[in-house]
């Protein structure tokens, strides 16, 4: 069967605009293209509404291992690693393990919940904001993740799509820290998270 040179021409030029768009898109004005976060600083604190209306901050989850994924309903590596998210969410849930997905796309509320309930996503979905995403270093690329150990600092940040079995290695390093470990004093054996209240 002969394909037309053409066609195949038109179709990776989408592919490349959509890949291009989609890099721009995730890119928020004014954000950082590097994060200022690096392994064992504190995973900053903010506060999303979920899918259900609920006020979440990152500090609800202390004394958890967190698998923090930003993604966005256009981005199709998401789409692959989702399923995955949920797997290690059933998987480890019970050792502490909580992943939490933030929409950073401009898709309604709605349209976001259609997805995960589609993607069959067993854990918290928030609605992104760029401040948030700034805070994480502009995010400028779709999927990325940062894995938070139990005292709330980043062990690992991973950028694009990775193997499943990278990302169950994160989680794991994850899991294996305790709350205070590797402290130096008393007050820093205080959990990072703290809710603003």
């Amino acid at each position: 069967m002969n394909r037309n040179p053409l066609a195949l021409v038109v179709v990776a030029l989408v592919v490349a605009l959509g890949i291009y768009v989609g890099y721009h898109k995730a890119r928020r004005s004014g954000a950082s293209l590097t994060s200022h976060l690096t392994q064992s600083s504190p995973a900053p604190d903010f506060s999303l509404q979920s899918l259900e209306g609920k006020t979440t901050h990152l500090s609800d989850f202390r004394g958890k291992a967190v698998l923090l994924n930003f993604w966005a309903t256009w981005c199709g590596p998401c789409k692959i690693e989702m399923p995955w998210f949920v797997d290690l969410q059933k998987e480890y849930g019970a050792q502490g393990l909580q992943i939490v997905g933030v929409a950073m796309d401009d898709a309604s509320k709605e349209d976001i919940a259609k997805f995960a309930k589609d993607m069959g996503v067993n854990y918290p979905i928030l609605i992104g904001k760029e401040s948030v995403g700034d805070e994480y270093g502009g995010v400028p690329a779709l999927p990325e993740s940062f894995l938070i150990a139990r005292d709330g600092k980043i062990v690992d940040k991973i950028i694009g799509l990775r193997g499943k079995a990278e990302i169950e290695d994160a989680v794991k390093k994850a899991l294996d820290t305790k709350p205070g470990t590797n402290q130096t004093s008393a007050a820093a054996s205080t959990p990072v998270f703290q809710p603003q209240r």
